[in-house]
């Protein structure tokens, strides 16, 4: 019996050394302030935070790579709690919403056969075919999506679509991930006003074709209901000048409108006046969403069209934007060269005063170049310096010396200023390395201009491959004696400078497709001329890289705006929208440029790079689309009332004092003209 005992007592105590070793061998330390945050976290595991559920987000969170209000599910509270528990700040975050992008439900909707299978969108994808609808991208209304939501956020409409409770949506993006067809999305207010229509998303033929990409549809349902108020919130998300647009744009839209299948294009131009008056005419302007910022400072040289739309939306995002005007007035083109007949000063001056509003600061009589630099720029704390100057015509009508050379940046020309100069025999400043940007033999005849006016070495780049040059320029051994290089497929994606002086530029390789290949290789120079008669859109950045820098100098760099554009293989001199060209469309043009370059400085401040937007629909060769259309009966389009002109001159007649818009009456009446147009859908009136 004692032996017993004391066996068993020693395989007890054995057994206790065992387990005490082994708790310090496997021993696994957690930190506290990791059980702190898990604890705080409402143990959703959704996922919407970007990692594998609440403990790994705490994991995350504690090592700085994670915010600690990246949890969607948990609110203001939690992430108060947690910035508590780890003794930071709480850094403000625009909510997210589940979108669902689709117009029409499958009991409306064409359909390729009845489906009555599973009740799931992923099972009726596998049957081939996309589904039951007709339209490639369309919900299938199976409600997938709804049951997938964990916080009971999404429910089923009467036409079959889902319908989302924004109290109760937290952003989570489980829908997003569960949806086959990637028809419902997560957006926000942000994300809608610098975002770009694709190819795989429902859109209207009349969205498509608005210069600025107006949500149509959208604005005149909510015309339809009453909402004159909401119509405009839809408009300016994508448009901060609607009045003024409403004067003047050429409407492509209706061009576009599925209406003129059956008799005449819905009114879109005045129904977005129609809103826009309303706001006139009340004196209060919309007060619009504002995302929190960081509040970086932003110098946008030049108040045009492009630059007033660019100051507008950096404002909405959180930024501090700055216009320099070289007139006294904002508004350039718009007042400066477009007939007050047609564009009444009353009109501009409301819309810029909304701008204003906004939050924009705006300084006149400041040229750059004469009164700032970007060296001066950037030593007062601006964190980016935005060239939206316009084209030639802008320069030579707008600028207070049209004689003078473009000095806004340093060290770059366009290639008529630098002819111009060595004609005129004016001071060049002195020349070492010049870039020339340029593909025919007059690049060649300024190369060697360049060489005799004492530059040591020129580069001539091109984006064209070198047999399709000319033959001049495919001699390098002979160029080589000149100092002369050309390279051929490349282009220039990039400046870095110090202060007031330019030292290199970036350079890529392209591909005949139009993108880019290969390593950036950069090119010492002092000297960029550039083919155009205008300067890009240059975005200046300051620079963490500098070189033999001087007691309080600045390096800095340009920003590669243009990588929004994947197609694209000018570099730095793309435009950053389709076809730049005179009058009313020019400018209904220049507000998407301002809006695609708050885009990219957007993503630069948030992201450090600034991603392709692939499938485009404005570069697409071909989208989804009726030629005809079924059950929609003819009826006639609204107009404004004809006003009596005084007098009998002709004048008075062409160029009344002011035109009419629709009256509220005819604007609600018109707005039912409207098919509420998706992809290939519409309403159809039986």
């Amino acid at each position: 019996m004692l032996g017993g005992l004391l066996v068993m007592g020693g395989l007890g105590a054995l057994c206790g050394v065992g387990l005490a070793m082994a708790s310090k061998i496997f021993y696994v330390y957690t930190d506290p302030k990791i059980e702190a945050v898990t604890d705080a976290l409402p143990g959703a595991n959704c996922g919407g935070c970007g990692f594998a559920g609440c403990a790994a987000n705490a994991i995350a969170m504690v090592a700085g790579k994670s915010s600690p209000s990246s949890c969607v599910a948990g609110g203001p509270d939690v992430a108060a709690e947690i910035a508590r528990i780890l003794g930071v700040s709480v850094e403000a975050r625009e909510p997210e919403f589940a979108h669902p992008g689709c117009t029409y439900g499958t009991h409306v909707a064409d359909l390729q056969y009845l489906y009555a299978g599973i009740a799931d969108c992923r099972a009726a994808m596998i049957l081939g075919g996309g589904g039951s609808k007709v339209c490639p991208i369309g919900c299938l209304g199976l409600g997938t999506c709804v049951r997938a939501c964990p916080f009971g956020a999404l429910s089923m409409g009467s036409d079959n679509l889902p319908v989302v409770d924004t109290s109760l949506c937290t952003g989570c993006g489980t829908c997003e991930r569960v949806c086959p067809k990637h028809i419902i999305t997560l957006t926000s207010t942000s994300e809608r006003m610098i975002g770009e229509y694709v190819t795989d998303e429902c859109t209207a033929p009349c969205q498509r074709s608005c210069p600025t990409g107006i949500n149509i549809p959208a604005f005149i349902r909510e015309i339809r209901h009453g909402n004159d108020e909401a119509a405009l919130a839809i408009i300016k998300e994508k448009c901060p000048l609607p009045l003024i647009c409403g004067y003047i744009c050429p409407a492509p839209c209706e061009l576009a409108c599925r209406r003129n299948l059956v008799d005449e294009a819905v009114a879109i131009n005045p129904l977005k006046r129609f809103v826009a008056d309303y706001e006139m005419r009340t004196g209060n302007h919309l007060t619009p969403f504002k995302a929190p910022g960081s509040g970086e400072k932003i110098a946008v040289i030049g108040g045009g069209a492009e630059g007033l739309t660019l100051s507008y939306y950096l404002a909405r995002l959180g930024y501090h934007p700055t216009i320099f005007e070289a007139k006294p007035q904002l508004g350039g083109i718009l007042r400066y060269v477009i007939a007050e007949d047609r564009l009444p000063r009353k009109v501009l001056d409301h819309e810029i005063a909304g701008i204003l509003e906004a939050g924009v600061e705006a300084k006149t009589n400041m040229t750059m170049g004469r009164d700032m630099d970007v060296a001066s720029l950037l030593e007062q704390g601006f964190d980016a310096i935005v060239l939206t100057k316009g084209g030639f015509d802008s320069r030579q009508i707008l600028q207070p010396d049209p004689h003078a050379d473009d000095a806004s940046v340093p060290g770059v020309f366009t290639m008529l200023d630098f002819i111009q100069m060595l004609n005129q025999g004016t001071p060049v400043t002195a020349i070492r390395r010049a870039v020339v940007l340029h593909s025919g033999l007059e690049g060649l005849e300024l190369a060697r201009r360049c060489i005799a006016a004492g530059a040591q070495k020129v580069t001539i780049v091109s984006h064209l491959p070198l047999h399709e040059l000319p033959i001049d320029l495919q001699n390098s051994k002979r160029l080589a004696t000149e100092n002369i290089e050309v390279r051929p497929s490349h282009a220039v994606v990039g400046l870095q400078g110090i202060s007031k002086r330019l030292v290199r530029v970036s350079v890529e390789d392209t591909d005949p497709e139009g993108g880019f290949f290969g390593e950036q290789k950069t090119i010492r120079t002092d000297t960029l001329i550039l083919p155009a008669g205008r300067l890009p859109e240059f975005v200046i950045v300051r620079s963490k890289e500098g070189e033999d820098l001087e007691p309080g100098e600045v390096p800095w760099t340009t920003i590669e705006s243009f990588r929004t554009f994947p197609g694209k293989n000018d570099g730095i001199c793309t435009p950053p929208e389709p076809g730049r060209i005179s009058d009313s469309s020019a400018v209904v043009k220049s507000l998407l440029s301002g809006r695609r370059l708050t885009r990219a400085i957007h993503r630069h401040f948030n992201s450090g790079t600034i991603p392709a937007v692939d499938h485009l629909v404005c570069e697409a060769d071909w989208v989804l689309n009726v030629n005809q259309v079924h059950d929609v009966p003819p009826s006639e389009r609204e107009r404004p009332a004809v006003l009596d002109v005084a007098g009998d001159s002709k004048r008075a007649w062409i160029f009344p004092s002011e035109y009419p818009g629709l009256d509220e009456t005819a604007a609600r009446k018109e707005s039912e003209r409207c098919l509420s147009c998706g992809l290939i859908c519409y309403r159809k009136q039986k």
